[in-house]
């Protein structure tokens, strides 16, 4: 299981001096602008403690020494940028038309003093901050995926639109002064992150009239922006508007990850449980995101609350009581995403209660009631421990549960039951009460999944896919073959590039597997798995919907779009092995006319592989009828024909309104000029 992303490219070295496990790089907590006030000043500057990756220059000289100078990979090790294995920053500013020096972070200089020394004013600290904010995000999902970090390939089409190879991405680029606008994107045509900076608002008194802002610096925007590129690694059907949930999951997700990275600051943890007596349900900075954005472009506040916001006309905070209304009128992408930040955050809110109520009760002799003046430092650590096993417990659920999602057409329900699938797989014992948490949350705000009887632990489950298919041999066959074929993804020494080039052919043996099970998948999708609320349709097998493409065998066509292993340990020792296979297929539906889009549909295939048991079967139908005004392609037609998404119409590639820059467009508007 690959926890840390270093890359290893030998195991024998000329140098026996061990390596340090992480590299330590000073940075905000926020952004530049709590620097500058007397009460956060002494907390904002804090330790990301990054993954160490080589020296380039060492592994060179070690690659001599040991005659190894023709292998292995050239480009290995940290080089100055920083370009690492995983990103690769490149700071060039088009508007004022020059190019930075980049940063060396193997400067003995630079390491003796844990990197440069924040600055809003230094360009290399400005690289230094992203690569150390994006390295972090990307640890958080490694650990909790199991797995390496990957990014979405880029696709080579022929002239007649049809994908004829899928490039493997080393890294991502980050530019840093990227554009000069107020805005910040995930390109995932580029696969690149670009930064914008611009001039503070003349009504903002945290800033210097007309002082230069810089996105780079917001530890929010730069985790926000790298999750967005993580996702799409990992689901690039997400930016396919289907469903108005779409468009706001990627936003939500992107801001949990920023949201909960907060709580890894010792400092600034324990600075804001004093400040609000333990109490994380009050206005504090760790449930507010890009804060220094928001001030600079005239809000009164951050960007945006987790669970409260100003009033813009007397700018006083309001805690956002949970309103089931609006998930059900809200279709703007981030106020929609906020919705389910808001349901995250009050389940968080639950747990962490529940685990510091026995230090509250120590704290005030009983009474539940605490002694007026500060607390104590004992109690305020011991409150600061428990909200950061709370906040990491949390986060790395919802990460996890992404690899419980359908590979497309994304609901905000559909994530709701893979939270708690996932974690009930992971952690059978829920003596705290966190799946609890979760329901009471998403019920508060009005999220139901689709297709379930009761909101109990059990019926929100992704039904068991072993419950109708009793032993088959096909499915255990089909399994055996995946378990021995993952073992070769993780050998000791491989690197991304080459675990990705195995997940490749990988796909290619699964395509070749997945028809031996046709008749299972097909019993899958019928009435049973329906009232058990696993709704699925793989069309293997005749009779097929109209519009359904035909391969050369004659059948209904279909693709294994991702094969990926997931290895996981749970907090009691308990471990998982498992296949994550998603598989989709595609309908052409007419609209209006010769107007016509892509209407896909498939599934998420988790296997056990210890058991050999195919587990889960979580999908969306591909042979819905559009006069059936309560299935799915009714509504995605609904949909298309209302564009009843706010201000976000039609602004992801869609069939019919396609967008070059879909996170352009959604985070704030960008001149081509500016680009790149």
């Amino acid at each position: 299981m690959h926890n840390e992303p270093s890359v290893r490219w030998s195991t024998t070295r000329a140098d026996p001096t061990p390596r340090p496990a992480f590299r330590r790089l000073r940075g905000y907590a926020f952004d530049p602008s709590l620097s500058t006030q007397m009460d956060t000043a002494l907390v904002n500057e804090v330790i990301f403690k990054v993954p160490w990756e080589d020296d380039a220059d060492r592994i060179r000289r070690e690659q001599l020494q040991l005659g190894l100078s023709d292998q292995p990979d050239p480009e290995a090790g940290l080089h100055p940028g920083p370009i690492g294995e995983y990103v690769e920053v490149i700071d060039v500013d088009p508007a004022s038309n020059c190019w930075y020096a980049p940063v060396n972070l193997n400067s003995p200089l630079v390491l003796a003093q844990d990197g440069l020394n924040p600055s809003e004013g230094n360009p290399q600290f400005h690289q230094q901050m992203v690569y150390a904010v994006a390295m972090t995000t990307i640890r958080n999902f490694e650990r909790a995926l199991g797995r390496f970090a990957l990014w979405s390939p880029r696709l080579v089409r022929n002239t007649a639109g049809e994908v004829t190879e899928a490039q493997f991405i080393r890294r991502l680029r980050v530019y840093p002064h990227g554009l000069r606008a107020a805005n910040a994107y995930y390109s995932p045509e580029k696969k690149a992150l670009l930064f914008g900076y611009f001039p503070a608002g003349g009504g903002d008194s945290d800033h210097l009239p007309g002082g230069m802002v810089f996105t780079c610096l917001s530890h929010d925007i730069i985790a926000h922006e790298t999750t967005h590129a993580l996702l799409d690694g990992m689901h690039d059907r997400y930016l396919e508007p289907t469903h108005v949930d779409v468009l706001a999951f990627h936003e939500a997700i992107a801001d949990i990850v920023a949201l909960f990275q907060h709580f890894s600051f010792p400092e600034v943890l324990r600075h804001e449980i004093g400040k609000s007596r333990g109490n994380l349900g009050v206005e504090n900075k760790l449930v507010q995101l890009a804060q220094e954005f928001g001030h600079a472009i005239g809000k009164h506040g951050a960007l945006r609350d987790a669970i409260g916001d100003r009033n813009e006309k007397t700018g006083e905070w309001r805690v956002a009581k949970p309103d089931p209304d609006r998930y059900r009128t809200t279709t703007e992408p981030h106020a929609r995403g906020a919705i389910l930040v808001a349901a995250v955050f009050n389940a968080f809110l639950a747990i962490y209660q529940r685990r510091s109520e026995d230090l509250l009760r120590i704290g005030s002799g009983g009474t539940g009631v605490l002694p007026q003046g500060e607390l104590h430092p004992d109690l305020v650590n011991r409150l600061a421990g428990e909200a950061s096993k709370a906040a990491s417990h949390v986060l790395q659920m919802c990460m996890r549960a992404l690899d419980y999602c359908p590979p497309l057409d994304i609901t905000f329900g559909d994530f709701f039951r893979a939270v708690i699938t996932a974690d009930s797989d992971l952690v059978p014992d829920d003596d705290l009460g966190y799946r609890v948490a979760f329901i009471e949350a998403f019920r508060r705000w009005g999220i139901y999944p689709r297709d379930v009887r009761t909101l109990s632990v059990d019926s929100l489950r992704w039904p068991l896919a072993t419950r109708g298919l009793d032993d088959s041999r096909r499915i255990q066959s089909l399994a055996s073959s995946l378990r021995k074929k993952m073992s070769s993804l993780d050998l000791p020494g491989t690197t991304r590039k080459t675990y990705w080039e195995r997940s490749i052919a990988l796909r290619a043996a699964v395509h070749e597997l997945v028809p031996q099970i046709a008749e299972e998948l097909q019993f899958l999708s019928g009435q049973r798995a329906r009232a058990d609320g696993g709704p699925f349709c793989l069309k293997l097998l005749d009779p097929r919907p109209p519009g359904m493409s035909i391969g050369a065998s004659g059948g209904p066509r279909f693709e294994v779009h991702a094969v990926r292993a997931a290895q996981r340990v749970g907090p009691d020792g308990d471990s998982l092995n498992q296949a994550i296979v998603t598989i989709t297929q595609k309908r052409i539906i007419q609209v209006v006319g010769d107007r016509s889009f892509k209407y896909r549909g498939g599934a998420t295939l988790i296997f056990n592989l210890e058991t050999l048991n195919l587990e889960y079967v979580i999908g969306k139908s591909i042979d819905d009828d559009e006069n059936d005004p309560e299935s799915r392609l009714a509504r995605r037609l609904a949909y298309l024909r209302n564009g009843n998404v706010g201000t976000a119409t039609y602004i992801y590639d869609d069939p019919l309104s396609a967008g070059e820059e879909p996170f352009a467009r959604l985070h704030g508007g960008l001149g081509e000029d500016q680009e790149p």
